[in-house]
């Protein structure tokens, strides 16, 4: 004789408690279609069954992990959205920033012994923590953007490189992307994208970034200009300097790539 299976509802104040998130939040996530409660009762008032629930734990997953709300909306909904899926990557994801906060604790604990004369820290093992949280900044960042783009294989052989640079390579990085910020502030005042400053720019441009991708084509240079205007995150990271910076970017990749 098989069993009826009865479903644990909740109304919104028992799941509030529940999950820890404000019956305000809950309204909230209802309102913007992002999780919308079971079915109404009688009353009026919201009740959640228990797909709602594993919809919270992962619309929660997500917000842990840094992603906006309609970001996680864009992904609980696409047509091949699974939650066991999902829970793989978050577990991927939560693994690899467990071992990049024990490296930076490492970090700290050989600094903090160094300080103190019980350890002798060398420059690698200083420089070592940091080009993780770099990763995983970028990640958070523009992860998904820039894997739809240029696909899982190209990151990741993205990051393997970096992670694979040393301290002077890195600084020497960060120094031609001041240059180009410097080249670019210089021409956007002749307004001129095809001027020996741009060329200049454009240049430090590409070689900043053959330090960090695998490979190198025009084609991929100019998709990456494309982005930076198409993604307003990347625009403001160029605007910071100097209003219009991206635009004139953009453009002078296009003119002397």
């Amino acid at each position: 004789m098989l069993m009826e299976v009865i479903e644990i509802e909740y109304t919104i104040q028992q799941l509030a408690k529940l999950s820890g998130v404000t019956t305000r939040t809950l309204r909230y996530y209802d309102e913007i279609d992002l999780l919308k409660p079971l079915k109404l009762s009688e009353a009026g008032y919201r009740i959640y069954g228990d797909w709602e629930v594993k919809l919270l734990q992962q619309i929660l997953f997500y917000r842990e992990l840094g992603l906006k709300l309609e970001e996680i909306k864009r992904i609980i909904t696409h047509s091949n959205f699974d939650i066991k899926n999902a829970l793989l990557n978050h577990r991927k994801n939560l693994l690899f920033e467990k071992s990049r906060i024990e490296k930076m604790l490492l970090n700290v604990e050989r600094t903090i012994k160094t300080m103190e004369g019980e350890y002798e820290m060398n420059d690698a093992e200083r420089f070592e923590g940091f080009k993780d949280e770099m990763i995983q900044k970028n990640e958070k960042s523009y992860g998904d953007e820039i894997r739809k783009t240029y696909g899982n294989d190209i990151v990741e052989a993205s990051n393997t490189k970096l992670r694979a640079m040393n301290e002077k390579q890195f600084k020497e990085n960060q120094l031609i992307g001041k240059r180009m910020i410097e080249f670019l502030k210089i021409a956007m005042q002749h307004g001129d994208i095809y001027s020996k400053e741009a060329q200049e720019a454009v240049e430090c441009h590409k070689k900043w970034l053959t330090e960090y991708w695998p490979s190198y084509s025009k084609e991929a240079h100019k998709g990456l200009a494309d982005m930076y205007i198409a993604d307003e995150r990347f625009t403001a990271y160029y605007d910071q300097h100097q209003k219009g910076m991206t635009q004139f970017l953009r453009d002078a990749i296009y003119a002397n790539v």
